[in-house]
């Protein structure tokens, strides 16, 4: 679709796919309101907003002929079809725009409706944004660190390879702001309950604790993995988790701000986010600004998988940020027998740690998410190809094989109304897929698996049955289900009904109830993150597809405990491996 109104540069470059009618729209809205003319500026303005709405917080200038691609343009029904390299006129001087009456410069305290900063071009509201998240974290780099006796850690990391998580406990003591950061089953919460532990042990008046993580989903895993835990190493067995959301205050007047803010702030000394890689930069400004500098926060996930929905990828930015030459480094206890490498002693003056030895998977799933996360190709697809419980097929045929092995089971425990086992095999397999809607969607594809899973005889396609997946899209408060939760249609007393875990319990809930609720045989890689299943299938779309990337093809692997088919061809592995997300941010930089 092209903006009726688009004219020049904006007309061009949204017939090329690269801006879309709001991007234009509102360039062109600003522009009136402005007095701006100037073609270039107009597109700069217009690339400022389309980097929102890809999920990075500014656009830099200078570089920004080689880091955007054409958005997809064929739809997502012709998704196989491969579309021509385009050249586009990239303006080569940009100079026009450091004049414009829309854009302040620097640290300019007048506003304008965008702002210039180091050849960063950003939305105002977004720039302001992130000021306040390296604001806050520079000041709490600043302070005197928090006091902490570390003599309990060897007590509570007794298992053998323990040195990472030992290290991790003991920065994120020391310090106001810490990152504990690795793959799936590298012991992330098993070193978050002893961390508390160890807080709560100290002198002095009992510190307060929040646990959160940015869905429902995630948080209910956080609270059940730490109570898990609770009994052995001595922790109150009352600790809860909540959303992000519900932790700050949500506010039914505002879709950004929250009840607790820099005025009224959350009264915990330890504020602990798992997930934190779901977290996107408008979320974790509101988070630093209603945390107090005196709490510890402690910031929990994998910077390797897939970036937040929104704009910006703010643990990735962290990880990767620049020495803030503050703070505990490499002698910090623990430091040296963690064997950490030049690049990981620089995280470390951040506050950053990262555990490496997964308990999750095996040796070959944990092979090939490293040759993934590094970007060696080749290694990807020698692994893929040649190593047990890892294979690749260019048809179905295997995929169809599993999942009519295991429906009879599945229907079988369901219709016997059987709520454990069906929900324990939930855990078995789930295609993944990167597409929506398509031929390598999950919407096409749920329909053809519940064609080979439907009980012979069964009712229409729309009507449930026994042993049918459920997954929820948005919370449930009534219900106590949350978005992401997953369940399984069973044979209850009065006829049908959804089943989901509980904790270590299970609960029935009417089907007339559930609101929102969608058959989950396939699900994209995005909803599975914070999931894992004994087996997993990887449906690849073409390598031209945009959404295939190093960050979702890492994700989705690492979603599986014991055995990976991707089904694609080797370009599509090739392609995955070699795209990067690429999200445009600040603070990644020193500010000069």
């Amino acid at each position: 679709m092209i903006p009726v109104r688009a004219t020049g540069l904006l007309r061009t470059f949204a017939e090329a796919g690269v801006l879309v009618p709001a991007d234009v729209h509102v360039a062109l809205r600003l522009a009136r309101l402005g007095g701006e003319a100037d073609e270039t500026v107009l597109l700069a303005v217009a690339l400022a907003v389309r980097g929102v709405r890809t999920g990075s917080v500014c656009v830099e200038l200078s570089s920004v002929a080689g880091t955007v691609v054409p958005e997809e343009t064929p739809s997502d029904a012709d998704a196989d079809a491969v579309t021509d390299p385009i050249t586009l006129p990239w303006p080569t001087d940009w100079s026009a725009v450091e004049r414009s009456p829309l854009v302040a410069l620097g640290t300019d305290p007048t506003w304008r409706p965008l702002r210039l900063v180091d050849g960063l071009l950003y939305l105002d509201r977004y720039w302001q944004q992130e000021e306040l998240v390296r604001r806050e974290l520079d000041d709490r780099a600043a302070q005197a660190p928090p006091p902490v006796d570390l003599a309990p850690l060897d007590g509570l990391f007794l298992e053998a390879g323990a040195d990472r998580q030992r290290l991790a406990a003991a920065v994120a003591a020391g310090r106001w702001v810490s990152v504990i950061t690795g793959g799936p089953g590298t012991g992330k919460t098993h070193t978050v309950a002893r961390l508390l532990k160890l807080l709560l042990d100290q002198p002095g008046p009992v510190p307060r604790i929040a646990l959160a993580a940015p869905t429902g989903k995630a948080a209910a895993r956080l609270q059940e993995s730490v109570q898990a835990q609770a009994a052995a190493i001595g922790l109150p067995l009352d600790l809860t988790a909540s959303t992000l959301h519900r932790l700050l205050g949500w506010r039914p007047d505002s879709r950004s701000r929250f009840r607790h803010d820099a005025a009224n702030r959350l009264p915990f000394d330890v504020v602990v986010v798992d997930e934190s890689s779901m977290v996107p930069l408008t979320l974790m400004a509101r988070l630093l600004e209603a945390v107090r500098p005196t709490a510890r926060l402690v910031l929990v996930g994998d910077p390797d998988q897939l970036t937040p929905v929104e704009a910006g990828a703010v643990l990735s930015d962290l990880v990767h940020r620049p020495s803030a030459g503050a703070g505990p480094g490499p002698d910090v206890p623990g430091a040296t027998a963690a064997a950490l490498d030049p690049d990981e002693l620089r995280q470390l003056t951040n506050g950053v740690v990262r555990l490496r030895e997964t308990h999750r998977f095996g040796a070959a799933i944990g092979a090939v998410a490293e040759a993934i996360r590094t970007g060696d190709a080749d290694e990807v697809v020698r692994l893929i190809e040649a190593t047990d419980g890892l294979s690749r097929d260019e048809d179905t045929d295997g995929l169809a094989a599993d999942v009519r092995a295991g429906a009879g089971p599945m229907l079988a425990a369901a219709s016997a109304g059987d709520r454990v086992a069906a929900l324990g095999m939930l855990g078995e397999h789930r295609l993944l897929c990167a597409h929506r809607q398509g031929p390598y969607g999950v919407a096409a594809w749920n329909q053809q698996l519940s064609r080979w899973t439907r009980p012979a005889g069964g009712l229409a396609f729309s009507d449930w049955y026994p042993g049918q997946p459920l997954l929820i899209t948005a919370n449930d408060y009534e219900n106590h289900l949350f978005n992401g939760d997953t369940g399984v249609v069973v044979q209850g007393a009065d006829g049908l009904a959804a089943a989901f875990a509980r904790g270590t319990s299970t609960a029935e809930v009417p089907l007339s109830r559930l609101s929102s609720v969608a058959t989950a045989h396939a699900l994209t890689v995005h909803r599975s993150q914070g999931s894992q299943y004994r087996a997993v299938t990887v449906l690849l779309p073409p390598p031209t597809s945009p959404l295939l990337t190093r960050e979702l093809l890492y994700t989705a692997v690492t979603r599986a405990v014991d055995r990976v088919r991707v089904v694609g061809t080797e370009e599509s592995v090739r392609a995955a491996v070699g795209r990067r997300v690429v999200r445009a941010s600040g603070l990644r930089r020193v500010r000069r």
